[in-house]
Order: structure tokens, then sequence, then C-alpha cells
């Protein structure tokens, strides 16, 4: 989008289940971005409104309330407070942070609905969907499990396979039972509303392929999907939980979670502007968080629908399909809703080196870093920044943050500052000194420091932001370099003129690095504000001499940032360890067994022995090997989802149990002609079921 056309944004961040706190991967993913580039066009003087809220209409709430025996608007309230007050804390600046519980919410999906049902949108389709006879009840995609009919993985949910990431429809899961009474569902009759993606298939065609400048990420998923050939998605759902259908003939049908979770952010913005209290909660009401800015004066029309409005989703990349896709279709369908100009998704964030579970409890929750790092919020901005999974997944490790704090946050930023202000109070009474005569070594860190803005500018408008705070610890190493090398310490005794000029210099280092860094670090920010006695510039002041005049009276220094010792990490690494261990004895029971079989139903299955002959990964999947196997009756491919856990060239030679008589299948283009047989214990990690000694390929397994 032409800049010179944009007159505001609208910037919305994912809307969080509230079945669980909020962890590091959540913030790295999508709301510290968001929360930078909201930041950074505030500073810019851009009309901006930053969206967000409480998803809590999904299934895995009324799962959630199922295991803790509690009614799903106990857990909603519950997680809502604890996500709101760690957003808060955290410094990410939403404007509102509304709740899909909220009246506004429900008025405003049930009229979007109504407005597409009115104009023949929908098509209604009675068709079978899986009913549990025990529970009495239909069952939502994320209350089945089965086997995964692309890569075999046996705990596949029915709306989409985690293991391979492959979108779902429950009735494609093999083996299928409710996770609600373990029985196998039974298929029923049902009528819901469909909408009819394949109708919009050209128009979002055209829309994406107008926005080529989008991650690859992003790009590649959207050309995939619309390749393969937009099918139509059930909008509504047979529950009891979330927002009604606004239909007489539909009782006991809500709207589906994806239909109204993105209608959230509508919803929300209009509550900003007409109904909004100031900065108040109340479990037992629809009340929400929001900025001290308050009620809004304007239009939240303008906002969503003006072409001049520049709309952005930060997302991760599990929504891609949804905010690209979906509800686009659902907005062209309505007709007056502006299209998101970018959706800057990022990859996962995995931790000490394995993936972010909840289950598990293996996550850094926000809530509890809040306590054990005390006034520390910073600090995780900064190091969440500096490994953001901006373009493929990355990895928090506590020996990492803490390094990054000491030798970058404290050694670098803090020691430059630090120093800087301590010296100008102990040589000029902590007064800005007069800049004298300029050298041409002085002038060339001027012009270093004038063309950082620019930079760092450039990678916040593009998306990069691990990039920016790069360029704005440059800033920082610049001072720092130039202390070092014009040492003012020593001059003092021969030129105090010549230390004036390095101090002043060094002065609007500091005083440009209060406006670089607050969209990264807002807490050091307003430390450094206090401390220069200084504020309210805007970025287009940063970089230039004249920020803090000659005479101006700084306050007493203090330490930005203190130092991280072992210890503190190794009660962190000792806390997750420990978390691991209990997951593990959670677990040594084993799952229960299957219902059984008859001999003849066990005697149709071939099992063979085959050893891996070749082994490659499956291009553009993490999680699939194509095996090359020799079977002792045949060659054939086999498709494995353990590329997670076994190297290809580790695994060639290596002898394993087939099953040869599965009927073959396409996975990933690939066509699969059996399943190898593998053992994964407590923890999820696999071993090849395989025989002790060495036998012939084509050996029966009896």
């Amino acid at each position: 989008m032409d800049n010179s056309k944009i007159k505001r944004y609208t910037v919305t961040a994912a809307l969080p289940y509230t079945n669980g706190p909020v962890h590091i991967g959540h913030l790295a993913g999508v709301y510290l971005p968001a929360d930078t580039y909201v930041r950074f066009l505030r500073a810019n003087n851009r009309d901006v409104k930053f969206i967000c809220g409480s998803d809590e209409n999904g299934v895995p709430i009324t799962l959630k309330a199922k295991r803790e025996g509690v009614s799903p608007q106990e857990v909603v309230d519950k997680y809502h407070k604890i996500i709101g007050d760690s957003f808060r804390d955290f410094g990410v600046s939403f404007d509102i942070y509304h709740r899909t519980s909220s009246q506004m919410h429900h008025q405003t999906a049930s009229d979007f609905f109504e407005t597409l049902y009115n104009k023949g949108v929908f098509t209604e389709e009675v068709t079978e969907q899986y009913y549990d006879e025990k529970a009495q009840t239909f069952l939502a995609d994320r209350y089945i499990t089965g086997t995964c009919p692309k890569c075999g993985f046996e705990n596949a949910y029915g709306d989409q396979c985690e293991n391979c990431g492959s979108t779902l429809n429950a009735t494609d899961l093999i083996n299928p039972k409710s996770t609600l009474s373990g029985e196998p569902p039974v298929r029923k009759e049902t009528k819901n509303w469909f909408l009819p993606l394949e109708k919009y298939e050209d128009q979002l065609r055209t829309y994406i392929e107008n926005h080529k400048e989008w991650k690859p990420n992003v790009y590649g998923q959207c050309q995939s999907w619309l390749n393969a050939g937009l099918q139509p998605r059930a909008m509504t759902r047979d529950l009891d939980w979330g927002v009604k259908v606004p239909l007489k003939d539909a009782a006991g049908k809500v709207l589906y979670v994806w239909f109204d979770a993105p209608i959230g952010y509508i919803s929300a913005t209009r509550e900003l502007f007409e109904y909004a209290r100031l900065d108040v909660w109340n479990p037992k009401s629809e009340e929400y968080y929001i900025n001290q800015n308050g009620v809004q004066k304007g239009n939240w029309e303008d906002y969503w629908k003006d072409d001049s409005t520049k709309l952005v989703h930060f997302i991760g990349k599990d929504n891609i399909v949804f905010h690209c896709i979906i509800f686009p279709a659902m907005l062209m369908a309505h007709g007056g809703y502006t299209l998101a100009d970018n959706v800057p998704a990022n990859e996962f964030l995995n931790l000490e080196g394995q993936k972010i579970s909840t289950s598990k409890n293996w996550a850094v929750w926000l809530n509890e870093y809040l306590v054990e790092f005390k006034d520390k919020q910073d600090v995780l901005r900064y190091v969440l920044t500096a490994t953001a999974p901006e373009t493929k997944d990355n990895d928090f490790t506590w020996k990492d943050f803490q390094a990054r704090n000491n030798n970058e946050l404290v050694a670098v930023f803090g020691n430059f500052v630090n120093r800087v202000v301590v010296l100008t109070h102990k040589y000029f009474g902590g007064k800005v000194p007069m800049l004298m005569d300029v050298t041409p070594e002085d002038q060339l860190v001027i012009d270093e420091l004038a063309a950082a803005p620019a930079k760092i500018s450039a990678s916040i408008e593009q998306y990069r932001f691990r990039e920016a705070l790069t360029e704005v610890m440059n800033v920082a190493r610049i001072g720092n370099k130039y202390l070092a090398e014009t040492e003012p310490w020593k001059v003092i005794k021969t030129d105090e003129d010549r230390v004036r000029t390095i101090l002043n210099i060094s002065l609007q280092i500091v005083a440009s690095l209060e406006i670089l860094v607050e969209p990264f670090l807002p807490f050091t920010a307003d430390k450094l504000m206090k401390m220069l006695s200084y504020g309210g510039h805007q970025w287009e002041d940063a970089g230039k001499m004249n920020l803090l005049v000659r005479g101006h009276q700084l306050n007493e220094p203090v330490l930005l940032f203190e130092k991280i010792e072992d210890s503190e990490v190794e009660a962190q690494i000792d806390k997750l360890n420990k978390s691991k261990d209990d997951n593990i004895k959670a677990n040594t029971i084993a799952t229960p067994a299957k219902e059984n079989i008859d001999f003849e139903q066990f005697s149709a299955m071939d099992i063979r022995v085959a050893t891996i002959i070749a082994a490659e990964k499956v291009e553009k999947t993490k999680k699939l090997l194509k095996l090359t196997l020799d079977t002792g009756i045949d060659e054939r491919t086999v498709v494995s989802g353990i590329a997670e856990y076994f190297k290809p060239e580790d695994i060639i030679g290596k002898q394993v149990s087939v099953l040869v008589n599965l009927a073959p299948r396409e996975i990933k283009g690939v066509v699969s002609q059996g399943m190898i047989l593998m053992s994964e214990n407590a923890n999820g990690e696999l071993t090849f079921v395989a025989p002790i000694e060495n036998h012939n390929n084509g050996s029966i397994v009896r």
C-alpha cells in the first residue's frame, strides 16, 4: 500500500484462547512484534488502533472446563484476567483488550452472520457428523481424535494433524474416537450452514497475488491452498458454548469459532469507540482492559471500511489460512470491508531444543516470569526480539537469555549510558556541556548517528524487527566505541573543552537511544527519559544533535540493567527439568488397551521385517521422511513422520517392522505403501520396533 495514501492503521494481534496463561512462544510469535510496530507508528505520530482480546468461544475452553469440573464461563473469566494482566505488565500497549463473551461481540458476530445469510451467501447442507451416543452430543472437531490419513499419526485432531500440519475434516480420520467418552462416535445427520469458499477462489487469488511482498511462508501457504482448490466450510457447529446462530431453525448451534474469532477484531474496535470504560475488569460482567486514552472519539468504521486504512494482522504460522483465506472470503462476501495489507506471520519458538508444550508444562509462562524476574520485562522483550522466529523456527535457551543480558544489555547499552551520565555529573555537575570544536572523527560519529533512524525505520516497516533491534544496539556500540577511543577520563587532565565536546556528542547519542529503543524496550526508555529529565520527542527527532541543550540538568544516574547470575538461570533450567520429570511420572501408566479384535482381524495384518536402503526428507515438510525399504518381497516407498527424531543418513541399513498390506495413500505428493512400526514413550520419544538380531528381509512378524 502506498504510504502516501495511508491515513490510519488498524493493527490486530491474534486472539489468545483463554484456556490457559500465555507463554514466551506467544509473546515472541505475535504480541512483541505487533507492539513494536504499533509503538513505532505512534512515535511517528500515525493514527493507529491496536486491537486484541480473549478468544473465549473455542472448543479448547470447553475441554478445559470439563477436565476441571467447572463452567466454561469460570474458565474464561480466570484466564482472561491472567492473560490481560500479563500483557499489560509486559507493556503490550493494546488500545483495547476485549473478550468474545461480551454482548458487543455476540451482537456484532450475529449481525455479520445474518448479513451473509440474507444475501444468500451460505449453503444449507445436511451432512453426517460424528455423534457421541454415550455423551449424547454432536462432537466438534477437537472432541475427536484418530489416525491421520496423510501421515499415520495416531493422535490427530478432527480439524488438524499436529504431526504433519495437514488441515482435516473429522470424517477423514481413521479409527476416530470421542475425547468425551473414549468411545468410537457414530455418524448422524445434522444441518449446518457452509461458506462456499470455492466461489471466492478467483477473488482470493487476485488478492493474494497482489501481495507478493508478503513473507514467503505466508504467500506460499496461501498459494498451496488455492492451488489445491477451495472447498465449502461449515460456519456453524452443534455446540452449546459460543455465539448462538441467529436463525429460528438453528437451536443448539453456535457459530464456528473461526467465523466469530476474527470478527472479534471488529467488535473490539466498535467497543473501543462506543461503550468502552477506562481500565476496568470484573469477572461477573463484560468488561475488559482499555488503554489510558479511554473511549475514543470518531467512527469505528473508519478503521475497517476505508480505503485509506492500512490493516495488518500479526499472527503465528498456524493461523495463516484463517486470516488469509477464510476471513478475507467472509469480508468479500459481506462487502464494504478493508482487506489486510499484510499478515506478517512468524514461525514457532522452541524452548531448550524442544517444542513448547502447554500440556507437558514445557513452557516459560509470562505470569510466572513477572514474579521470578521482577522488573526485567525488557530483558525478555530484548531476547525474544533478538531471537524472534521471523523466517524459521528458533530456540530460546536460558543460557542465551543470560548471555544476551550480560554481554549486550549490561556490557554495551547500559555501560555506555551509565558512563556518559556519571562522567557528566563528575566533571560538569550533571549539566549538559557545550559542544565545542568538532573533529573529523567526531563528525563521523555524528553522521553515523544521523543515518541510524532511517535504517531502523526501513527494517520495522518491512517487519524485520530482529534487524531493526540490531541497528538500535549498533547505535549504543557506536557510543561505546567513541568513548573508548576518545578517553575523556584521561583528556580531562589537559583539555576540558575537548571533554565538553565528547560528552555533548555522547549525551546526544543517549538521547536518541531513548527514542529509538522505546518501541522495543519501553521500560528502559522510561528510565532513560527520567534520568535525562527529557522526553516528548518524536521519531523524526532521533539522530539530531540538539536534543539536549547546553546547561540542561540531568538527574542522578541509575543502572538500566543488572547482571543475571548463573544461579538464576540454573533455577529455571531445573524448573523445566522437574516439569519434564513430573510429566514422565504422570504418564508412566500405559495408555489403556484398545477394544478387542478377533484373530481374523489380527491375521489380516501382514507385518514384515524390512531394511531401510534409502532415506530423504520430503520437500517442504519438517516432519516427514521418504524411506525406501527392502521388504524381501519388493522395494517400496513408505512416508513416515519421524524426521524430528532421526536423520536420514543415520537410519540407512536399519532393520524395521513394516505393515506391508496397508492401503497405499498419497502424502505430500509421495505415494506411501505401508507403515513403519514405532514405539513412543511417555516423553514422546520414538524408537523403531525391530528384531533384536538381524532377520532376513521379508520375515513375518507374528
